[in-house]
């Protein structure tokens, strides 16, 4: 059993799925949806989560059930009017090409066969899956459905304590999808299996490296993470990010039996004067930095290596960038990889987060065999996390 880009045959999990929902015509559904989506001047900067959960409104809607959807944007502080869902509403009505009612709280559902609840972190309670809120929204429907997975490892009353509150209750198409895809990428991936991994800090994904690093063949490893890599190997990095939880978490990994021959670190870094885009640029390599400078980007001889590794690969994984990609004169390794990724004849799930940010940036999305909208959410299922949307959806 192969998934290809052409291909949705996937494993199958525990998971209440849409065809296990029974008869909702004429029902109302209410629908966790993840459409904590970036704004730029009151208008969606980047839909891709909420097309990607169209198809589930569209399969619902097309057994005959009204819609309620229900998203959060943002942290918001009680109501306010900057983290309202009203641009949300309207582009999701551009879209479909109709209009999408928002409703303004939980005490005034106009009627509608398609309605979006007002923020839901508006409502006291949401965040800390209070029992009260889970049942008032539980008594808006006849059934719920969760395609939110990058909201499932939270337990709030929209993604966890709502289930147990209506008599049905499944995980939408692309929340069934996100985590077969999962299941897949560590328990039956094309050989080999390739991760990448970038971002930041390596303290906060010091679960997915040593987990990749008991399932994958190789690692690779990139951007602010491989850093504290360096230190712990006795390299200079000059300004480089690198503080003391990450060094710890490299010197725990360099530590394992399980990294010599797995794990892999840039061979060389693009460093600058200035975190800016009219800094000057040079290469590192070999890796010694002047306490002056700083790394921001991985080198050319490692855009090379990486891209060949992958180029070999029957499943990849990438999650992180591995530069300051968002300023264009750091953004050269980070497209590498992408394009890399892109190119590449094996089975391909891009993370989400800032790697999917990434792609989308390069237009490169369509390109890969799952975009994934998890974040979080996907790294700490990967870590083998109970997720509590994903557990209160399974059958046990």
């Amino acid at each position: 059993m192969t998934l290809t880009r052409d291909e949705t045959d996937l494993p199958s999990t525990d998971l209440r799925n849409l065809d296990e929902l029974g008869e909702v015509g004429g029902r109302r559904v209410l629908v966790r949806v993840d459409f904590n989506v970036p704004l730029d001047a009151g208008a969606v900067a980047d839909d891709t989560r909420i097309r990607l959960a169209i198809p589930t409104l569209d399969a619902l809607r097309a057994r005959g059930a009204s819609v309620l959807l229900v998203s959060h944007l943002g942290r918001p502080k009680g109501r306010d009017p900057q983290w309202s869902l009203r641009p949300i509403a309207d582009h999701l009505a551009g879209l479909l090409g109709e209009h999408v009612v928002l409703a303004p709280s939980l005490d005034e559902i106009p009627a509608g066969d398609l309605v979006m609840l007002e923020n839901i972190r508006f409502e006291p309670g949401e965040t800390t899956n209070d029992p009260a809120l889970a049942a008032r929204l539980g008594a808006l429907a006849d059934a719920y459905v969760n395609d939110a997975f990058g909201s499932a490892h939270r337990a709030h009353a929209s993604t966890e304590g709502v289930v147990h509150h209506v008599e049905r209750s499944a995980a939408g198409l692309l929340f069934e999808r996100e985590v077969r895809t999962l299941v897949r990428l560590l328990d039956e991936p094309e050989r080999p299996l390739v991760a990448v991994l970038g971002g930041a800090k390596a303290a906060d994904k010091l679960g997915v490296i040593n987990r990749f690093l008991e399932v994958a063949d190789t690692v690779l490893l990139g951007g602010g993470m491989s850093y504290p890599f360096f230190v712990a190997e006795g390299k200079r990095i000059g300004r480089s990010l690198c503080d003391e939880p990450g060094l710890d978490a490299a010197r725990q990994v360099l530590g394992q039996p399980s990294t010599a021959g797995r794990l892999l670190l840039p061979v060389d870094v693009v460093i600058a004067d200035d975190f800016s885009a009219d800094a000057e640029l040079r290469v590192a390599d070999p890796i010694d930095i002047d306490e002056d400078w700083e790394a921001i980007d991985i080198g050319p001889r490692t855009r090379a290596l990486y891209a060949e590794i992958i180029r070999e690969a029957g499943t990849v994984f990438w999650n992180g960038p591995v530069g300051a990609f968002e300023i264009e004169p750091f953004a050269a390794g980070t497209y590498a990889i992408a394009r890399a990724v892109a190119d590449s004849d094996a089975i391909t799930v891009v993370g989400g987060g800032d790697s999917g940010a990434a792609i989308t940036r390069f237009r490169l999305q369509d390109e890969v065999t799952h975009l994934s909208t998890g974040g979080g959410a996907a790294l700490e299922f990967l870590e083998g996390r109970v997720l509590p949307g994903v557990a209160a959806l399974t059958d046990s």
